[in-house]
Parts: structure tokens; C-alpha cells; sequence
């Protein structure tokens, strides 16, 4: 398997296959792996920490990032035949867009590494750099009891498919008519955060706000979590909405540290799906 897709595609063995990449990188190899190679990039204009890091990450591994905003593969021209052209000259095709399929049959007609960036039902490349940044800081961070506070969407998607591949427990927190299939379901946070060890959250569309007033995030609940746990909200988290204000403050949250792993775990996504695609 050469794309970095959805969470589920891997084993549990390749997730911690690519965290020992990581740790490589940080110790100073894979310098130049991506010299003289190009990764086309296909982002919109909002994203911010995944192109920097992105984008970021190819330079330092000497390679060349070519940017295209997302909305390029709106066009008529057959995605087969993008593809077809860019294999002449891609290296890696790296991909922000809602739709999913798209990126599947991207990675279909790619001679080369296809990694999907995030789409309307996953961010894998998130939730990979977070469980890396949770194996540097906790005794073991699949024996963890996790809840995730939000709305079914790629966020909370994405902890799942975590949650399927490494084996660890997943609840979440939620209003009536959010629910993910397939996990423990509160409606009431002062219920869901007793015996969690990591809190996710996920900011909030304004139109749902008021079915998720019982899935506030405060100081007072991650009293009621276990002893040590962590808040770890995904940003753009919003302080006051999903999060309050004073718990984001609080030694509870994880930091914005937390997401500095983001870029040698995507560097690590990067070259795990080249070797395996030269094997």
C-alpha cells in the first residue's frame, strides 16, 4: 500500500512504524530523502497548521512543494486524466478536499504516494500526529479511556477509525441526533468525562450550539475526569463555545506544543509511503 488514506487502511504494526520514522527524523536522518522530487499540493485557502506543515516538511527534506488550491479539481477534465499527466512529473500528490471518493480515485489512477490531508469524514494525518504526541507523554496511550466531545464529522470519524485500529476505548459526548455509530454515546459531559483519561473536542457549527449546551468542556468537568487527564481540543477550537475559556488556561490542556509533532509525523507519512510504494 503506497496512499496514507483513511486510519483503517493501516495495522496497528504500521502505525508504529511511521512514529519510529518519526523519531528518526527528529534525530537528524532522512535529511535530502526528497531531494531532486516534487510533491504537488491541492489545499484550500483556509488551511493553515496542515499546509504549513506540509509544506514545511517537503523543504526540509529537500524536496519541492507545487500548490494548487483545491477547487483546481472542480474542473471538467476527467480526474483520470489529471492524473494521467501528473504522473509524468508528480512525486507525491498530497490532498485537501471534502470528498473522500475523489481521493480514492486520485489514488487509483496515481502512479505515485497519494496522502489524503483531511476530508469532510477524516483527518488522519491530525489524529496520527496526536496519538504520537500522547505515546511521548503517557504511560501507554492505548490503554487510555478516550472521549471525544462533538458532533459525528472528521474529527470525531477519525478518532474512530484510531480507536479500530489501536484498541483502545472510545465514547462521545454529544446532542441527540450527533451520534457516531459503533461507540459509547453521553448526552450529558458530567456523565461521559468520569473514567476518561483524554478529552478530544471539536469546535461547533453556530447552528448547533444550543443541542451541544450539555457537552461544554469546563474547568469543573475535567475535575470529574481521571486523575492526569488531558483536554486535547482540535483547533480551531473556540473559546466560551465547545471549550470554555478558563479550562484552556488550566494545566488540563494539552498545549499548542501538543500539535508541534504535526510535522515530522507528516514527514514520517511522507517517507513510509515512498518506501512502501519502491518495494
Amino acid at each position: 500500500m503506497k496512499d496514507f488514506i483513511r486510519l483503517t487502511d493501516l495495522r496497528a504494526g504500521e502505525v508504529y512504524e511511521i512514529f519510529h520514522i518519526a523519531d528518526e527524523i527528529s534525530a537528524g536522518k532522512y535529511n535530502g530523502f526528497l531531494q531532486g522530487k516534487s510533491a504537488v499540493l491541492f489545499f484550500p485557502a483556509s488551511s493553515i497548521r496542515t499546509r504549513v506543515t506540509f509544506e514545511k516538511g517537503i523543504w526540509l527534506l529537500g524536496g519541492q512543494s507545487i500548490l494548487f488550491p483545491d477547487d483546481a479539481l472542480n474542473k471538467k477534465e476527467d480526474i483520470r486524466d489529471v492524473c494521467g499527466y501528473l504522473n509524468n512529473w508528480a512525486d507525491l500528490i498530497i490532498v485537501r478536499y471534502q470528498d473522500i471518493q475523489l481521493i480514492e480515485k486520485i489514488a487509483e489512477y496515481a502512479d505515485v504516494p497519494v496522502i489524503n490531508a483531511m476530508t469532510d469524514c477524516n483527518h488522519p494525518c491530525e489524529i496520527m500526529a496526536d496519538m504520537y504526541a500522547l505515546s511521548k507523554i503517557r504511560e501507554d496511550f492505548i490503554r487510555d479511556n478516550y472521549l471525544f466531545c462533538g458532533k459525528s464529522g472528521n474529527i470525531g470519524l477519525a478518532w474512530k477509525e484510531a480507536a479500530e485500529v489501536m484498541g483502545f476505548d472510545l465514547s462521545q459526548c454529544c446532542g441527540t441526533g450527533y451520534e457516531m455509530d459503533g461507540v459509547n454515546i453521553y448526552h450529558d459531559i458530567r456523565e461521559a468525562v468520569k473514567g476518561k483519561d483524554i478529552i478530544c473536542t471539536d469546535s461547533l457549527p453556530a447552528g448547533v450550539l444550543a443541542d451541544f449546551k450539555d457537552c461544554r468542556v469546563t474547568g469543573e468537568v475535567m475535575d470529574m475526569a481521571n486523575k492526569n487527564a488531558i483536554l486535547n481540543p482540535c483547533p480551531p477550537f473556540y473559546r466560551g463555545e465547545e471549550v470554555s475559556d478558563e479550562v484552556i488556561q488550566s494545566d488540563y490542556y494539552a498545549g499548542y506544543a501538543f500539535k508541534k509533532n504535526l510535522l515530522e509525523i507528516q514527514q514520517a507519512i511522507i517517507i513510509w509511503c515512498m518506501m512502501q510504494a519502491a518495494v
